[in-house]
């Protein structure tokens, strides 16, 4: 009787640990993984330091890159169905991917049909659309319409619709580090409204001497 009673309990934990099993790393998506180098990004898409745009100096570095996935013949991204990703660093290191399907690849599927395929994948959807208000969710913003998402204790891994072109995508994130550049991102307008003023008064003085420059040249120069 005791044998039995250890059976079947070893099997209820069996099937309530299944999901969990079953789930994979919310850290990766195809060949990138959250906390990879700007560089080693670089290397893996082909992009060189021109392509990276700066989104702050101050006071932590936050950079992005756009990356749409080639679909020559023969290229190993060939029959992706991702139209683009853009990758966001926190201090050289990757911590969002917000990536777009292509309309095509996701033209009739009904957001159970992406949940369900995701699924497969990623384990069970710890959130669905009724269950997050975006209104009272900071992780997205006016732009994007939750439709799911998969979360442990340190990524948060969303599927969501853009409220101007309804495409589908995913918000993938490090929760530490993505709280991090938002508190960077506010500490930046700050110092952008501090230094303006004062950044603005140099403008235009450098200005006003290049033209005093260039108003001396010209002096002893001009021939009518």
């Amino acid at each position: 009787m005791k044998t039995i009673r250890s059976s079947i309990l070893f099997f209820v934990v069996l099937l309530l640990s299944a999901p969990l099993l079953r789930a994979q790393d919310l850290s990766k998506y195809r060949h990138f993984t959250l906390g990879m180098s700007l560089t080693r990004l670089l290397e893996r898409t082909g992009q060189k330091m021109a392509d990276v745009k700066l989104i702050h100096g101050r006071p932590t570095l936050v950079q992005e890159v756009n990356w749409w996935p080639p679909s020559l013949p023969g290229a190993s991204f060939q029959s992706d169905t991702v139209e683009q990703i853009l990758f966001s660093f926190y201090n050289g290191e990757l911590y969002k991917m917000s990536v777009t399907y292509d309309r095509n690849s996701t033209e009739g599927l009904t957001a159970e049909d992406m949940v369900k395929s995701i699924s497969a994948k990623y384990g069970p959807a710890t959130n669905v659309a009724l269950e997050i208000d975006s209104a009272k969710n900071d992780r997205y913003d006016d732009r994007q319409k939750p439709v799911a998402s998969w979360e442990d204790a340190q990524y948060s891994f969303n599927l969501a619709r853009s409220s101007s072109t309804d495409h589908l995508g995913l918000i993938i994130y490090s929760k530490r580090v993505n709280a991090e550049a938002e508190l960077a991102a506010a500490e930046a307008v700050k110092l952008e409204e501090q230094e303006g003023p004062n950044r603005e008064a140099a403008r235009q003085k450098k200005q006003t001497d290049d033209l005093e420059v260039a108003r001396q040249k010209n002096r002893k120069i001009f021939r009518p």
